[in-house]
C-alpha cells in the first residue's frame, strides 16, 4: 500500500480501504503511530501527595505497556516503566502510597524517580548496578491537570498541544473535577481511524445529529488545522448557552458553544461551558474500538444544556453510522472516496498525518 495523500484537498482521494481492513497495517500502526505520539496517562489528582503511585496499562489490549505514575519527595511527577529490571515482574499492582518501589518477587528496590536503590544477594555480580538497572523513565507532559507521555519521544509535545493551550489556557483547569458518574466506555464495531474520521468533520451534523444541529450554528461551523491537531469551533444559536469568554480570548465576542480539539492520533478534548469531555480512542482489533468518555466538570449548573447536553445520544448516532461504514468499506466496489473542500478539511488532514507516520 502506498501512503500518499495529495496535499490539495480538491484533488485528493481518501486512504485506501486496506488501511482499515488488513491486520498488517493495524499492527504496524502500534509503533509507527501510537508509540510515536503522545498518549493520555491520567491526571494530577491521581498523584496528589508525595509517595502516591498509580499503575496504568497504556492502551490496554493494543500497546499493553505497563507504566506507573509517581510523585517523589520533591513533588516531581514521574512516568516509569512498571517492569522490574531483574526478571520482568510487574512492580506496582494497584494505586497506593509508598516510600519507594519494591518488587515483591526478589526484593529489588527503586526510588520514586525510578533510580535503582538496592538488591539482595547481588554482591558478587560484576558491573552492577548499571544504567540498565534503573527503571526506564519516560517524559511527562502536563496540560492543565492532564498528563501525557510518549514511548519513544520521536516528537516533542508542543507540536501536539501548544495551540490548544494557547486557545483555552484561560480556563481554570484546577477547578475541573473528574466525575466517574458522568463518564462512560463505549464499544464500537469499527476501526479506530473510522471513528476519528467521523469526529473530524461537521459535515454529517445536519444529517445524523438532529439534537446537536438544533443548538449549533452549522453555517458558521469552522475547522482550523495545526501540525498534529485541529480545532472545530461550534458557535451557538442566539438563544443557546455559550462560554463567557474573557477579553483576552482569541474568540472574544463570539458565541462559542463548544471547542472540539482533536490531538493526533486518538484524543478528543471537547470543552463545553460545563467543563470537559475527554474522549480516548483505544484500538482493540481491526474492527473493534473502545471509546472512553471522561467527564471533568467545572460548572455543574450548566450540565445538560447546549452543545454538551446529551453526549450519550450523540455517541449512539455516531456509532451507528461508523459501524455501517465499517461494513461498507469491505465492498469490492469501494477503495477510495473524495473530500468536500469546504467541510472535510479535518479528515483530509488526518489522512495526511497517517500517511506521514506510516511512511
Amino acid at each position: 500500500m502506498k501512503f500518499e495523500i495529495d496535499p490539495d484537498i480538491a484533488k485528493a482521494k481518501t486512504l485506501n480501504t486496506d488501511f482499515y481492513l488488513k491486520e498488517q497495517y493495524f499492527q504496524e500502526s502500534k509503533e509507527k503511530i501510537f508509540a510515536s505520539s503522545w498518549q493520555f496517562i491520567g491526571d494530577t489528582d491521581q498523584v496528589k501527595e508525595i509517595g502516591w503511585t498509580t499503575p496504568i496499562n497504556l492502551l490496554e489490549d493494543y500497546l499493553n505497556e505497563p507504566l506507573v505514575i509517581t510523585k517523589d519527595k520533591n513533588h516531581a511527577i514521574h512516568c516509569l516503566s512498571n517492569v522490574c529490571t531483574h526478571r520482568g515482574n510487574i512492580i506496582v499492582e494497584r494505586d497506593c502510597k509508598l516510600h519507594d518501589l519494591r518488587c515483591k518477587y526478589h526484593g529489588r528496590r527503586f526510588n520514586l524517580d525510578g533510580s535503582f536503590l538496592s538488591m539482595p544477594e547481588f554482591k558478587e555480580v560484576e558491573n552492577f548496578p548499571s544504567e540498565a538497572d534503573h527503571l526506564k523513565q519516560l517524559k511527562v507532559h502536563q496540560f492543565g491537570k492532564w498528563l501525557f507521555t510518549s514511548l519513544n519521544n520521536r516528537h516533542t509535545p508542543d507540536v501536539f498541544f501548544n495551540e490548544m493551550q494557547q486557545r483555552v489556557g484561560w480556563m481554570p483547569f484546577e477547578k475541573f473535577q473528574f466525575r466517574p458518574d458522568l463518564s462512560k466506555d463505549y464499544m464500537v464495531d469499527a476501526n479506530w481511524a473510522l471513528y476519528c474520521e467521523n469526529y473530524l468533520e461537521g459535515f454529517h451534523i445536519p444529517f445524523i445529529h438532529a439534537g446537536l444541529n438544533s443548538v449549533i450554528d452549522y453555517g458558521n461551523y469552522t475547522t482550523e488545522l495545526f501540525k498534529y491537531s485541529n480545532l472545530q469551533l461550534g458557535l451557538a444559536k442566539d438563544e443557546d448557552i455559550c462560554f463567557d469568554l474573557p477579553p483576552t480570548s482569541a474568540d472574544y465576542g463570539k458565541k462559542v458553544a463548544g471547542y472540539y480539539f482533536w490531538v493526533f492520533p486518538n484524543m478528543m478534548f471537547n470543552f463545553y461551558p460545563w467543563g470537559l469531555s475527554l474522549n480516548i480512542i483505544r484500538p482493540l482489533s481491526i474492527d473493534r474500538t473502545k471509546v472512553s468518555f471522561l467527564s471533568y466538570v467545572w460548572d455543574e449548573s450548566k450540565l445538560r444544556q447546549g452543545a454538551g447536553a446529551n453526549l450519550d445520544e450523540v455517541e449512539m448516532e455516531d456509532e451507528d453510522v461508523v459501524q455501517q461504514v465499517q461494513k461498507g468499506i469491505r465492498s469490492r466496489f469501494y477503495q477510495h472516496g473524495r473530500y468536500s473542500v469546504k467541510r472535510e478539511q479535518g479528515t483530509h488532514h488526518f489522512h495526511r498525518i497517517i500517511a506521514e507516520f506510516m511512511r
